[in-house]
């Protein structure tokens, strides 16, 4: 039996300056912004869809591929991913140095050094698969 005790409300991003990687997201996402304080400001995506922004003041960035301080990404689907590089990269994004699979899905640095992907419908809708030994009995098999 399921019992769902809550529902996500936001995911929050650390970050030295939140307005400006509030702003970065806003060019990417869309929607509006409301600035709760100057350490704190809120994305409001697609009307119900929050994405925090934190300042922290001894903020260290995350570092990719191996992982250290790495906490959590975000997946964003768009249409032409050449496309959606080129205007990431004006605004502020840099392809990371590694890039496992450049034809689904790239991996750029944001502003403040959060590691996020771009990727095609069909790489977002798909989600990854790797080689295991046994399967978690938890988790239904499609």
């Amino acid at each position: 039996m399921s019992h769902v005790l809550g529902r996500l409300v936001a995911v929050t991003l650390d970050c030295p300056d939140p307005h400006e990687l509030a702003e970065f997201y806003r060019h990417v996402l869309g929607g509006q912004l409301r600035a709760s304080n100057e350490d704190f400001v809120v994305l409001i995506c697609d009307g119900t869809t929050r994405l925090d922004f934190q300042r922290v003041p001894h903020h260290r960035p995350s570092r990719w591929p191996d992982g250290q301080i790495l906490r959590a990404h975000l997946d964003i689907a768009v249409d032409d991913l050449d496309h959606a590089e080129r205007r990431l990269s004006a605004l502020g994004a840099v392809p990371a140095t590694v890039q496992p699979d450049p034809a689904r899905f790239r991996v750029l640095i944001d502003p403040a050094g959060h590691p996020f992907c771009i990727a095609t419908s069909a790489a977002a809708s798909t989600p990854p698969t790797a080689p295991s030994t046994k399967s978690d009995p938890r988790i239904p098999r499609s």
